[in-house]
């Protein structure tokens, strides 16, 4: 995730280097799930508009010794 924008709205690069606008899915936004820039995500880009997604995952980044561990 690069960029946090108004309207839970948020500005995701892809591993090829797109960049697409994506929203939180239901559950997440339900779960208060947080989101902050450099977590990395799970994606559903929309098959019409390929510059569109939603974001259906935060991927856990954990490690005993990660300098930035959430609590």
């Amino acid at each position: 995730m690069v960029d946090v924008l108004p309207g839970t709205m948020f500005r995701v690069k892809l591993p090829n280097g797109h960049v697409v606008l994506a929203h939180i899915s239901g559950k997440m936004r339900k779960n208060f799930i947080r989101i902050v820039p450099g977590d990395r995500v799970s994606l559903e880009i929309s098959p019409y508009d390929l510059t569109k997604a939603r974001i259906t995952f935060r991927e856990s980044d954990y490690s005993p010794n990660s300098p930035n561990r959430r609590r």
